[in-house]
Order: C-alpha cells, then structure tokens, then sequence
C-alpha cells in the first residue's frame, strides 16, 4: 500500500505546524522521517492517524483521496502506530495484548483464546518476532515488548508501520534483533515510517529520508548518499558538532558518597539492592542499563523523593539520608528528572514560574512575602534564549510547549544556577541534535568547574560520550564499571552486562 500526503496544513491558532507538506510513503520501503523538536513530525502522523484533522490538503491511499474522521478510520485504512512509550496490561499474556479492543468471539459472544493464540502465533511466525503468546508482559525483556507492540498493529492488518522513537529503551543488541524485524517487515511489503533522533540508526536502516524543519520538507534523499553531518545540518539550519569535546577528568573529592544503598518499590519489591557508588568533583559518572533495573528509585532517593530503607546518601560531606528535597536543593543539588511531566514542572504553569518551581524563595527572586515577578519574567526570558527554548512568551502555559521545548525548560532551571552535583535523568529525551550538543556542553562545562556530575541514560551514546567512568544497573545492582578516559570503554562488554552477563567486564 502507497500513502501520499499532498498539501498538508494544520494550523493551532496562530501556530502553523505543518505548512504545505508533501510526502509519500511507498509499500515495501523504510521511509526516515527527521525533524528537530516543534518542526512538526508528531502533528503530520497524528493527522495520518486520524487523531488531526488537516486545515488543508489531503491524504490518498493508493492514489484515492480519503478522509479519516477519527483514529479509529485510520486503523481501518491500514494505518497502524508503535508509539515510543508501550501501550501494554502488564498482567494480560501477549495474546491478550495483542487481541484487546478486537477479542475474536465463539458462541454466546465469549472470547476465544485458542483463536487469539493461533493468530498471534500465525503472525509470530510469518515475521519472526519469536514471541510466546502465553507469555505475562510484566515477565518480558523491554525489547521482547516492543514487539508485542508490532505485534498488535499487525494483527489489525496494518499496511503502514509508524515507529515513533522505536529504540529508546532496548540495548545494541536489542537494537540488532529489531533491525532485523523491521527489515522483514518491509521485506513483505509494509510501508513503514521510522522516526528517531538516532542519525546513525535513520542511516542503517530507512531506503529513503525526508527532513521537517519548522513545520516544512527541507530535505530528502538516499541514506547511501548522506552523513550524518549533513542530515543534522538539514534539520537544524546549522553545522553540528557530534563529538563531545572535554578534556580529561581531573576528579577531586568524592561529591557524591552512596553506601550500602536499599530501596524498596511500593510492591515490596527491592529496586535499589545494596547498592554502593561514589561520583568525585570534577567527573562525570553514567549509569548505563536497561530501564526498569533501578535506576529510576536511585535517582529518586539520592534526590529526596523517595525514602531509603537503608544504607547512606553523603553530599559534600554531610550524611543528606534524611534531609527534604528543598534543603538538598538549597545546598547544590541539581536535578533534571526522567519524568518531566511528573517531577520536572507544573503544565498550566507559565514557562516564568516553572522557571523558579525551586527557587522562587530565594533570596534572588524573594522580596520579603512577594516574589519579584518582573526580575523573574526577565530572567526566564534569558533562560529561553540560552537554551532555544521556542516560545512567543515566558507567559505562555508551559503545557503549550512541544515536548522537547518542555524539556529545554527544565533543562536551563537546573543548570542556570551555582551547582556542586548534578543528576540528570535522560537530560536528552526527546531533543534534536543541535539541542543535545548544547546540553552535552553544559553538563560537560558543570564537570570543568568542579561539579560531580552523575547521569542516568538508557541512549548508550549519550553515556559513552559524557562519562569518564561508566557503571551498569541490572536488578538494582552495579554489576560492571568501566573507564571510559579517552572513550575507550567496550561498547560491546557494556551491552552484554546492560542484558546481565558482566563475564568480561572490566571492574
């Protein structure tokens, strides 16, 4: 099945996020689709999907217009999306997953399993997903869901496959394994749309790219006949930089001393097992590992949201085990959360008071009871241009903001002030490549001026090309540290313990 986009418009008030684009998406072809942050990627799918309606243009399948008045016309159309964060019942087994919502019936209307088992089989078997129906989800590998998630979209006989973000949380092996599924795929003839921020993975594995800039078509052509630099100069309008430049760590006094750390889930469960990590002045330290392995219960305690049930967090000396989130705060913890939506700012807040959430009583912006909303306006309004954070005002609500401009925000609060640790969570998520240069470069600059820098990453490039010394969660444990001066850790080692075998893995 072809798919043409022809002309499409859609406009949000004044906003206009797409504006006049042209796209084909052919059967039996990996279309790359790039795009900064706000160039409009997401709204063109969700106008494809049937979630928008264009202001103007039209969609034709097979050459035919058609108009979908809903999301639920698109899946009958053909027109199926994995998006980046799983839509899965943790309890259901993979058949239920993937039946739910078109549950095949027997007599007396009764769901029949056997059916949805031989059906998923079927499709199991015909694109090699290698996945066992009467598997729980919550007992599967994220890179195992992931295809249940293609699983689902085939079942409803999908011609187009939109892959929103698709490796954002498996390892490189996993990454392989998905490359070759994505590969059959178009092999049989499915149309598929593949949409990351990975340069090198859009390379590997898309037939043809097409590049969004500010809402318009500013490129295509043979991923044969591209590099990176280029494809990151269409989306940006400028040369980028891919390569980190720091000069070798100078690590003074441990910053940041972890002891024996035990953090229990709200289940009982152990997240955060016996843990131990130091993170000196002046170093950066990555956290590698598949997410669900702990990392994010860490995060949460060395911060203060989230209580410990044993063992001992020291910060520049002082025993911070129980001490508040403000108090840490106050003493030069940052902290850029994993979770914007739910650590790292308010939606209906304008982007000035998200700007000083965790400072507006400092003495800085405190004028006794009041807070100095002029000086605040102003300096948030630095803030965006700093960090290119793209608003008609700093009193817009921050809920208007694309995702990866959300993130910008919470990004230049943290780093904008005196620091002596950082945490950032996955301080990239979402962002484009001329964004994450930027970020690198302040999180780098943090560690020249004597910060302990601590980041928690599940883009194993990020991680290699920030850290000076690598560790790997698996199972709320450190089971491998690498040293990473001069980028010279193992890649391949790192995967393998990301996956749980540490054999070879350099202490």
């Amino acid at each position: 099945m072809d798919v043409e986009l022809r002309g499409i418009t859609k406009r949000f008030g004044p906003v206009v996020a797409n504006a006049g684009v042209n796209l084909e998406i052919k059967g039996g072809e990996v279309l790359g689709l790039l795009g900064e942050n706000g160039a409009g990627k997401s709204t063109l799918m969700n106008v494809l999907c049937g979630l928008y309606h264009q202001d103007e243009g039209e969609i034709l399948i097979d050459g035919k217009p058609v108009k979908f008045d809903g999301p639920g016309a698109s899946i009958a159309a053909g027109i199926g999306m994995v998006h980046q964060h799983f839509m899965l019942v943790p309890v259901f087994t993979v058949a239920e997953n993937v039946v739910l919502g078109v549950e095949p019936t027997g007599r007396f209307d009764r769901l029949d399993l056997e059916t949805a088992r031989a059906q998923v089989r079927e499709i199991n078997d015909k694109y090699g997903l290698e996945v066992n129906p009467d598997a729980l989800i919550e007992d599967l590998p994220v890179g195992i869901q992931q295809r249940v998630e293609i699983l689902k979209v085939l079942f409803r006989s999908a011609d187009v496959l939109i892959l929103d973000e698709p490796t954002a949380v498996l390892t490189p092996q996993e990454v392989d394994d998905f490359f070759e599924i994505v590969k059959s795929l178009r092999d049989a003839g499915k149309a598929i749309v593949f949409i990351t921020h990975k340069l090198h993975e859009i390379l590997e594995i898309s037939d043809r790219i097409s590049v969004l800039r500010a809402g318009r078509i500013t490129g295509e052509g043979d991923p044969r006949q591209l590099t990176e630099e280029q494809l990151a100069e269409m989306m940006v309008g400028r040369p980028v930089s891919f390569t980190v430049d720091k000069t070798p760590a100078t690590p003074g006094q441990p910053m940041l001393d972890i002891k024996d750390l035990v953090v229990m889930r709200d289940n009982d469960e152990i997240a955060v097992n016996h843990l131990s990590l130091t993170v000196n002045s002046g170093e950066v330290v990555g956290i590698a590992g598949v997410q669900g392995n702990g990392q994010t219960a860490l995060v949460e305690a060395i911060t203060g949201l989230t209580h410990t049930s044993s063992g001992a967090i020291v910060f520049d000396g002082d025993d911070i085990t129980r001490m508040s989130v403000r108090e840490r705060h106050r003493r030069g913890m940052a902290h850029i959360p994993e979770d914007r939506h739910k650590s790292g700012m308010i939606a209906n807040f304008t982007i000035a008071e998200n700007m000083v959430l965790n400072s507006y009583y400092d003495d800085e912006y405190a004028r006794g009871a009041a807070i100095d909303w002029p000086h605040v306006s102003e300096t948030a309004a630095a803030f965006c241009v700093d960090f290119d954070i793209r608003t008609p005002s700093v009193f817009l609500q921050a809920g208007n903001l694309s995702g990866g401009n959300q993130q910008k925000m919470v990004v230049a609060r943290e780093l904008e002030r005196e620091t002596k640790l950082v945490i950032a969570a996955q301080p990239t998520r979402g962002l484009d490549v001329g964004s994450i240069e930027y970020i690198h470069k302040r999180l780098i600059g943090s560690r020249d001026e004597g910060d302990g820098v601590l980041i928690v990453s599940s883009e194993l490039d990020e991680i290699m090309a920030l850290s000076d010394r690598i560790v790997v969660m698996y199972k709320g444990r450190i089971v491998a540290q690498f040293d990473n001066t001069g980028g010279k850790a193992d890649r391949n080692a790192i995967g393998l313990a990301m996956a749980g075998a540490t054999e070879g893995a350099a202490a």
